[in-house]
């Protein structure tokens, strides 16, 4: 039943016009929160210690993300999921691996107070920020000032403007034929013909779907994804669908880290997600494509 699914999933995306859409040039924001947010997104004050700051395990100029396989909290504590990416996961669908935020706002309020992150209170934090330049920022922006509500909606607004529009495969798909290689496009056509688009589509080419860990075969995984949220026996190892986008320069891969290199997670992915050897050649093409995805920040300032 399950390779019926995933047939019939295939055929209509093969089928499509194309089932990948292009990141839109901008996104609407408000400029004054989206800035007070970038501000506290570098600003090592949200965690307790004052050692950490979003853009510590976020890095902007390496893909989004720490290229860690576990990023450091406060303490140098360590935790167990991969970092995943922030730059366009104002597409994405839910936030986090186990999809336990429903949008960046949420997202935004886990790290602050997880004891092996930032390790904060809000009502600490609060304190703090009251002493310093964020409490005339704050008060010339929100009317209630400085509330947990206001500090994670401002981190949000500002990773919104985190997209990265332009991409040669965009680029392609919005008419420029020569942007990517014929090796590229051929790429690009066994991606969708051997059925990595099942999962892997939409503008984030991932993102907006959850999906089992291991569907050909049982694999090894701490994290049970899913079932931490909901308890339901059906969702063990269901993870949320990470996004392909600028996917070269997030290593390692998958929710644990546990494959470092793009190659090895393509022939990963197609063994134990499709049941299929794919052939050298096959995966130089397919990793091309994905390295086409790759675009660059937009500068909202």
């Amino acid at each position: 039943m399950l390779k019926i699914i995933y047939f019939i999933l295939i055929s209509s995306f093969i089928m499509a016009k194309e089932p990948i859409t292009p990141i839109p040039l901008e996104v609407k924001v408000d400029i004054k929160k989206a800035n007070l947010g970038k501000e506290l997104f570098f600003d090592t004050i949200l965690s307790k210690d004052d050692t950490i700051s979003c853009h510590s395990c976020h890095l902007l100029t390496q893909g989004g993300d720490d290229n860690l396989q576990f990023s450091l909290g406060i303490e140098n504590k360590i935790g167990n999921l991969n970092a995943p990416t922030v730059l366009n996961s104002t597409f994405n669908f839910v936030l986090f691996w186990n999809g336990r935020a429903k949008n960046l706002q949420e997202q935004a309020l886990g790290p602050i107070t997880n004891p092996i992150e930032m390790g904060h209170s809000f009502e600490e934090l609060i304190k703090k920020l009251e002493k310093t330049k964020y409490k005339d920022k704050f008060n010339s922006i929100y009317k209630d000032g400085i509330t947990s509500f206001n500090i994670t909606d401002a981190i949000a607004e500002y990773e919104k403007t985190l997209i990265t529009p332009n991409a040669p495969f965009d680029r392609y798909l919005r008419g420029e034929k020569n942007a990517i290689s014929k090796e590229t496009k051929e790429g690009y056509e066994l991606f969708k013909n051997q059925g990595c688009i099942a999962c892997h589509h939409g503008i984030n080419v991932g993102g907006n779907l959850y999906a089992k860990f291991g569907v050909i075969s049982q694999l090894q995984s701490d994290s049970k994804g899913r079932f931490e949220v909901t308890k339901n026996e059906l969702d063990k190892y269901y993870f949320k669908v990470p996004t392909l986008r600028n996917i070269e320069l997030t290593a390692p891969y998958l929710h644990d880290g546990r494959i470092d290199n793009l190659e090895e997670v393509v022939k990963f992915m197609a063994h134990y997600q499709l049941g299929k050897s794919l052939s050298q050649e096959d995966v130089n093409k397919i990793v091309l494509f994905l390295k086409s995805l790759t675009g660059e920040i937009k500068n909202y300032e």
